[in-house]
């Protein structure tokens, strides 16, 4: 039976597709549940036209994350550090760190977004990837330095 994808199904296809499924499986349980409706010309229509708000609205959204990800890379924060003799730090500079100095600088970000590829454990300046999105990644300029 051909069927339209309602909403994404991870082994089946993404919405608005039209695929071969089982009778059974599209009758008693995609189409009562309302992940799928029957390929008749008007629903066929009504795919495509769910293809094309969910590509204007992935488009919309990249966007904005672009216009963030410029945001996020015109700033610059400072981590105030304690160190002991010989500029040591006393434990080191993680991802969270860097999430709430960006808060201070009002930059909302996770820090599970901060890429880092081991704590920072010296003063200096470092520059920090932060990923938005699997294509959008912003750079930030973090100072380490001592209290």
């Amino acid at each position: 039976m051909k069927i339209i994808l309602i909403e994404d199904i991870d082994s089946l296809g993404q919405s608005g597709d039209v695929i071969e499924v089982k009778d059974g499986y599209a009758r008693n349980y995609l189409i009562p549940r309302g992940a799928a409706r029957p390929a008749t010309p008007g629903n066929i229509q009504l795919a495509e036209r769910l293809k094309q708000q969910k590509q204007t609205r992935l488009e919309r959204e990249k966007k904005e994350v672009e216009e963030f990800a410029a945001k996020i890379s015109s700033v610059s924060c400072t981590i105030s550090v304690k160190v002991g003799h010989d500029d040591k730090l006393y434990g080191a500079v993680t991802a969270a760190h860097i999430a709430d100095a960006l808060k201070r600088e009002g930059i909302e970000v996770d820090k599970r977004n901060v890429v880092l590829e081991e704590p920072i454990k010296n003063l200096g300046v470092y520059t920090i990837s932060i990923h938005l999105r699997p294509d959008v990644t912003a750079k930030v300029k973090v100072w380490v330095v001592k209290e």
